[in-house]
């Protein structure tokens, strides 16, 4: 470790230190021990994650009370975005992130509602940079992906209409698949649409992945991949539904449909790189392939009778023209052409 690195740990370290007691003297009891908490999880002297009770610590802080869920919140926004530290920003990220996959309803509520403008960059890491030494530059990618992701996270929970990484999301399969069965095919689509949307973000991963040897950056990948099996279990769902329902969905929804599973395809690539070492679900694979193959043929059929169709209309358009009818320029019936009829007499 370079002399340069050293110190700068040493700084963070005293900084930590005097952030420590300035919060032990503060006059406002009510938040000084949220700060405390979440000060003790995103220090700069180490590069490993936060212990589970350092985590615990900060979720404990902020449960019980609205304002309390709101001050927690508040005191790990001031924490990433008052540091140029790579390691602090990580930590803190890595906080929320398991603030989203544990159940405390009332700071994951507090976290959904935190952005006040909105906007898809609440967080508001996409210019992140750490240059100090070449290490932290290639974390600063690490970080601005994990934000977006984080982001992507809580965008997904709003459009399905739960937290994705709930326990009763987990748990309640049947009702589940009741709610999907309920909603409109369009619905689905919008649906299929954000969690792929979930997956490319995930999928745009820093080339950097060697870093993966850092313990930090390999627990936060573990918690990512956690997020991308649900993801998979909500896409399967959703997949499966609509193609129960292949021969009522129109052109353009197959379309849309069509287009959602390419995009999640030309993932896979780069999430076999990620996530190597994990288990991978070759079974949705496999039914991504074959509804496309399905949905293809659907919309070949699909074609096929709206040109029968056209065919149709314009041969009856034909037959009409040739009828004998007489019409004035205003668009009056003059009635038909006069036409001699032979009767016969013969019987």
């Amino acid at each position: 470790m370079g002399r340069l690195k050293q110190l700068r740990i040493f700084n963070g370290v005293l900084k930590d230190k005097a952030s420590l007691i300035k919060t032990t003297l503060s006059t406002k009891r009510q938040t000084s021990f949220i700060r405390r908490a979440i000060l003790r999880a995103t220090t700069h002297s180490s590069s490993s994650p936060p212990s589970s009770n350092r985590i615990d610590a900060v979720i404990a802080s902020g449960n019980g009370s609205r304002p309390r869920a709101c001050a927690c919140i508040q005191a790990i926004m001031d924490r990433l975005h008052g540091t140029r530290d790579t390691f602090v920003a990580l930590k803190c990220l890595y906080t929320i992130h398991n603030i989203i996959t544990k159940d405390s309803f009332i700071l994951k509520d507090q976290l959904s509602i935190f952005p006040t403008l909105g906007g898809r960059n609440f967080l508001n890491l996409s210019e992140f940079h750490d240059d100090s030494d070449p290490e932290s530059w290639e974390l600063s990618a690490w970080i601005r992906w994990y934000a977006t992701v984080l982001e992507q996270n809580l965008t997904v929970s709003r459009v399905l209409g739960y937290h994705l990484s709930s326990s009763d999301s987990k748990k309640n399969h049947k009702d589940k698949e009741e709610k999907i069965f309920a909603l409109l095919s369009s619905d689905l689509l919008i649906e299929i649409d954000a969690l792929v949307g979930f997956v490319q973000e995930i999928s745009n991963v820093p080339n950097s992945l060697h870093l993966q040897r850092n313990n930090l950056v390999y627990e936060i990948v573990r918690l990512v991949s956690e997020d991308y099996r649900l993801i998979q279990r909500e896409i399967s769902l959703r997949v499966v539904e609509l193609d129960e329902r292949m021969t009522s969905l129109s052109v353009d929804q197959l379309t849309l449909f069509m287009s959602a599973l390419k995009k999640f395809e030309d993932c896979k690539e780069r999430l076999s790189l990620l996530f190597v070492n994990r288990k991978k679900n070759d079974g949705l694979w496999h039914l991504i392939g074959e509804t496309k193959m399905k949905i293809e043929t659907m919309m070949n059929k699909k074609a096929e009778e709206m040109a029968l169709v056209r065919i149709m209309k314009r041969d009856e358009t034909r037959e009409w023209s040739r009828q004998p009818f007489r019409f004035t320029s205003d668009g009056s019936w003059l009635g038909l052409d006069r036409v001699s009829l032979t009767v016969s007499t013969v019987r």
